[in-house]
């Protein structure tokens, strides 16, 4: 049983390429965004006022893709073993990488801000989405700071 269990660590494995393949797909994804976007700049000539919300789009798709990386590369060297990548990328347990997802969902919520700004007529909805990622993010960071003291 104890060979079984000590092996069943592999099955992380799963976990790790398919967040791999999903960070290739985000990175794919957000590479399309841009060079949509650049097309737009250059067919506008700078003009169209939805070039600003392309590229915030942008800043989205890859944060969302640099966040399933940084899991991929956690997962792996938490359940598999070390590997060489830069310390920032790494969770060194399960609570630091709920962590990192904690702060990228943070950043996500502050670039959706940021479309709703632009889009949204409505200053009262536009107070009502605010005060929601406002509410959101304090949790998130509350959660993270007071689980994270060592008494």
């Amino acid at each position: 049983m104890k060979v079984i269990l000590e092996k069943s660590r592999y099955l992380a494995l799963v976990g790790v390429i398919s967040l791999l393949i999903a960070a290739v797909a985000a990175f794919a994804w957000g590479t399309l965004r841009t060079i949509h976007a650049v097309m737009l700049v250059i067919e506008s000539l700078g003009a169209d006022a939805a070039i600003t919300i392309e590229f915030v789009e942008i800043i989205d798709t890859f944060l969302i893709a640099t966040a399933i990386l940084i899991f991929t590369v956690s997962l792996y060297e938490l359940f598999i073993g070390g590997i060489d990548v830069p310390e920032w990328m790494l969770a060194h347990n399960l609570y630091e990488l709920k962590g990192k997802l904690s702060s990228m969902v943070v950043l996500v919520m502050g670039v959706k801000f940021l479309q709703k700004l632009v889009e949204v007529k409505d200053a009262s909805e536009l107070m009502r989405i605010g005060i929601a990622i406002a509410v959101v993010s304090a949790a998130l960071i509350a959660f993270g700071y007071l689980g994270n003291k060592k008494d």
